[in-house]
C-alpha cells in the first residue's frame, strides 16, 4: 500500500480494484488472440468498443488499423496516451492456460505462429483501463484526453502510417504525449530518464551477387558465400575499430542465407542486419561504414555487379523532453512508494513512439513498467542470473499479471493528471 499524500489521481483510481478482473480478462483475451503488425483488426475493435462504451469520440482505421479516442472535458491541456497493439511471429512457449495457438499469414505470404512476446497485450489493457477510469471521473480533471491504440510498432510502420493518414490534421495537437512499455524489471516498479531513452534502430538487407558453379569446380564460380562470410567478419570491426568506445553501438547479423545444396555454389547470398545507435552522427558514420565494407568486399571478390542494400525498417531515437519527464517522475513519486520509482539507462531496444512527438512536434515522455515477479527477480539478481530471465521477444516472455496490470493503469492515470488536474 502506498504512503503517498492525497492527490487528484486518488479519486480516479478509487474504482481501479473493481475494474481489474475485467481488465485481466481483456488482457488474457488479447494475449490468446495475437495479431501481426498492421493486421490488428480484432484488437482494434476491442479497443474501440471500450472507448465508445466510456463515452469517447472514436475514429477507427487510422493508418489502417489504428484507433483514436477523444474525450473533451472543458478547457485545459490535451494529453495523448499511446499503446501499441501488434504481436510477433513467434511460437509461444510459456505454457500458460491462455497461451496463443494462433497462426497467421505474414506480409510475405508465409504462415507463421503468432505470440504477444513483447507485452503489447498488456499495453492495450493498461490504456483501456486508464481511459475508462478517467472517463468515469471527469470531475477530477479538465482538458482533452486522447487515447491512441497504434498498429505496427514491431515493423516501424504504425506510427508513420497514422501520421501519413492525416492524424495531425484530424485530431487535437497534444500538449504532451505519454507512453509506457512492460520490461523484465521487477513488477510494480516504474522507471524513466530525461533525454534519449531508446536507441535508433536500422535494419538492412544486403543482397550479394556471385556466379554459381558445381562445388567441385570453385574456379568457375564467384562464391557469394565466401563474400558474405568476409563481410560478416569485417562488419564486426565497425564497433571495435571505427567507433569510439564511449559511443554505444550494436551491429547484429540476424540472417545469412545462401544456397540449397552442399555441392552447389549459389549465385546469390543475402545478409540481414540490425544497427542500434544513440547519436545521429554515429548512426550516419556506422551506416556509411557498412555500405563501404559491403561494396569493397564485393569488388575484392570480383562480383559481377554491386550489392543491393535495402532498408527494411528504421526507428528514430525516443527522446524524453526534460521538463515533461521531471513532471511525470514527480507525479510518480507523489503516488508510488519511493522504491517503486527508479531511473534507467538508455536501452538498445527501439520504438517508433518517438515519431509522434518529433513530427507533431510536441513534448513526449516514455517510461518502463516492470513485469517480472519481484521475488524471482530478487533471487536471480542475488545469484547473478538475471540473464536467464526471458526478455521481450522471447517465446517464454510472460509478465506476471498482478501487480503489473494495476501498476500500468495507475502510471497512465497519474502521468495524465500531472497535466489534466482540475
Amino acid at each position: 500500500m502506498s504512503t503517498h499524500t492525497s492527490t487528484p489521481s486518488d479519486a480516479v483510481l478509487a474504482d481501479l480494484q473493481p475494474l481489474l478482473p475485467e481488465l485481466e480478462s481483456l488482457y488474457k483475451d488479447v494475449h490468446s488472440h495475437p495479431e501481426l503488425s498492421m493486421q490488428e483488426e480484432r484488437t482494434a475493435a476491442l479497443a474501440a468498443d471500450r472507448l465508445k462504451a466510456a463515452g469517447y469520440e472514436v475514429t477507427t482505421g487510422v493508418g489502417k488499423t489504428g484507433v483514436v479516442g477523444v474525450l473533451r472535458n472543458g478547457d485545459g491541456p490535451t494529453v495523448m496516451l499511446r499503446a501499441d497493439m501488434d504481436a510477433l511471429p513467434v511460437k509461444e512457449a510459456t505454457g500458460l492456460p491462455y497461451a496463443s495457438t494462433v497462426t497467421a499469414t505474414d506480409a510475405h505470404g508465409h504462415s507463421t505462429p503468432v505470440m504477444h512476446a513483447c507485452g503489447h497485450d498488456m499495453h492495450v489493457a493498461w490504456l483501456a483501463g486508464a481511459s475508462t477510469l478517467l472517463a468515469r471521473h471527469r470531475d477530477a480533471w479538465k482538458g482533452t484526453l486522447m487515447p491512441v491504440f497504434q498498429p505496427g510498432e514491431e515493423t516501424a510502420q504504425g506510427a508513420q502510417a497514422m501520421i501519413d493518414d492525416g492524424m495531425f490534421a484530424r485530431f487535437p495537437k497534444p500538449d504532451v504525449i505519454l507512453a509506457q512499455h512492460v520490461m523484465p524489471k521487477p513488477a510494480g516498479v516504474v522507471s524513466s530518464r530525461e533525454g534519449v531513452v531508446t536507441s535508433a534502430g536500422d535494419s538492412l538487407q544486403i543482397r550479394l551477387f556471385g556466379r554459381g558453379a558445381h562445388g567441385s569446380m570453385p574456379q568457375a564460380s564467384i562464391d557469394p558465400v565466401v563474400m558474405a562470410a568476409s563481410i560478416v567478419l569485417r562488419l564486426q570491426t565497425i564497433v571495435s575499430r571505427e567507433v569510439a568506445p564511449s559511443d554505444a553501438v550494436v551491429v547484429t547479423i540476424g540472417a545469412l542465407q545462401a544456397g540449397t545444396k552442399e555441392n552447389v555454389i549459389p549465385d546469390e547470398a543475402v545478409i540481414k542486419l540490425n544497427v542500434r545507435t544513440f547519436d545521429d552522427a554515429v548512426r550516419t558514420r556506422v551506416l556509411a561504414a557498412i555500405e563501404r565494407i559491403v561494396n569493397a568486399e564485393a569488388q575484392a571478390s570480383g562480383a559481377p555487379k554491386p550489392p543491393e542494400l535495402t532498408t527494411l525498417d528504421r526507428y528514430r531515437m525516443v527522446q524524453n523532453d526534460p521538463d515533461a519527464t521531471h513532471r511525470v517522475l514527480d507525479a510518480f513519486r507523489g503516488h508510488f512508494d519511493a522504491d517503486r520509482v527508479t531511473g534507467t539507462k538508455p536501452t538498445t531496444a527501439s520504438e517508433d513512439f518517438g515519431s509522434f512527438g518529433a513530427e507533431w512536434p510536441a513534448p513526449s515522455v516514455f517510461w518502463f513498467v516492470g513485469g517480472t515477479d519481484p521475488t524471482l527477480y530478487a533471487k536471480l539478481k542475488s545469484e547473478n542470473r538475471l540473464g536467464e530471465l526471458p526478455t521481450n521477444h522471447n517465446p517464454r516472455f510472460a509478465p506476471v499479471i498482478r501487480p503489473t496490470l494495476e501498476t500500468g493503469v495507475e502510471a497512465l492515470v497519474v502521468a495524465s493528471q500531472a497535466w489534466l488536474s482540475a
